[in-house]
């Protein structure tokens, strides 16, 4: 690999990355206080789990659009494609303004379905592209998809 992809691919990787440590500037102040008590369902992963979950689907992102932008961003389709993923990287960073932040299920929950839709459209974008940039997306699909019934229960159990 050269230096250059190197570098594309630390620089995707990092851009990620740096969108999980702003979403955490809102999440971990509200854990152990206004999170902790709120009810959840039985279904609720202990918090620890969490970081690593995302530190991991961060860095299959960070790949992904590697493997995209790595393809030329002269390309049109490429351009439009990593637009897209940029928009669900924001999208990302806002659900946990609004849940954590401002405490609010019911915002993060209409925004979370945005956020699967504009997932999901990244992937479909993507495979056009290479398929493993689509596939590598797949487990961040299943998460959020978890988190928008986990977020769900928790906008019903906390009226």
């Amino acid at each position: 690999m050269r230096i250059k992809n190197i570098i594309k691919l630390f620089s995707a990787v990092v851009v990620c990355q740096i969108t999980g440590v702003v979403g955490s500037i809102f999440t971990r102040p509200s854990i152990p206080t206004w999170y902790s008590s709120l009810q959840k369902p039985d279904f609720t992963p202990p918090d620890w789990l969490f970081a690593p979950v995302w530190i991991t689907l961060y860095t299959l992102m960070g790949i992904s659009a590697y493997l995209v932008w790595n393809k030329g961003f002269e390309n049109k389709n490429i351009k439009i494609s990593l637009f897209i993923f940029a928009v669900q990287l924001l999208l990302n960073a806002l659900w946990s303004f609004l849940f954590f932040g401002l405490h609010s299920p019911l915002y993060a929950f209409i925004e979370i379905i945005i956020l699967w839709i504009a997932i999901a459209i990244v992937i479909l974008y993507f495979l056009k592209i290479s398929l493993p940039s689509g596939f590598l997306l797949l487990p961040y699909l299943l998460w959020v998809s978890f988190a928008v019934v986990l977020n769900f229960y928790i906008m019903k159990l906390n009226p």
